[in-house]
């Protein structure tokens, strides 16, 4: 190990942690259906957050394009690797604060979210890994193309599940009954 790769090594370190504590938690290693799909895509449904990736996981693919545009902002002078490790603690954070009872109970007082359960580990992990997808594309891609990416995918997860990160982050901070009711009519 080198100094240079020693950040991406405390990445994959700092995943393995959140997924211990979120076993230490009590969630779920997988779906308690007993097996992992690559792709669950109904929402309304005991298995969505179970398997590898659904309709939320491109959220957080939009996490790491949003992590690495406000690091380039705030900490443009640290190395790559180091923003990725503060993004990667930030992300394993959000997938523990996601998984604690009180932020479930808040999903499904909130949002349409009434069978939401919490997340299986597989699907934390994977999330975590989508965050890395996304830092990686912002950082090799043309700002016009990231800030393409984010758009598009809130535009057509949204229109398929009348749900995305915009919403997510509205419903949890300030719901509206508005949007509630607009995404219960879908």
């Amino acid at each position: 190990m080198t100094r240079q790769t020693l950040p991406y090594w405390l990445t994959a370190a700092l995943t393995v942690v959140a997924a211990a504590i979120l076993l230490g938690m009590g969630r779920e290693p997988i779906c308690t259906c007993g097996y992992i799909k690559l792709w669950h895509g109904i929402t309304v449904s005991s298995e969505n957050s179970q398997h590898i990736s659904d309709w939320y996981t491109p959220s957080h693919l939009l996490h790491g394009i949003l992590f690495y545009g406000l690091l380039w902002l705030v900490a443009r002078k640290v190395s790559v690797g180091w923003r990725l490790v503060i993004a990667t603690i930030i992300e394993a954070a959000w997938e523990i604060a996601e998984n604690t009872n009180a932020v479930i109970e808040r999903y499904r007082e909130v949002t349409i979210a009434l069978d939401y359960y919490g997340d299986s580990i597989v699907n934390s992990v994977a999330d975590i890994g989508a965050m890395f997808i996304g830092f990686w594309l912002a950082r090799t891609l043309p700002v016009w193309a990231s800030v393409a990416i984010v758009i598009v995918a809130e535009v057509v997860v949204i229109s398929i599940i009348r749900d995305g990160l915009a919403l997510n982050i509205i419903m949890l901070l300030y719901p509206l009954e508005v949007i509630r009711d607009w995404q219960a009519a879908g």
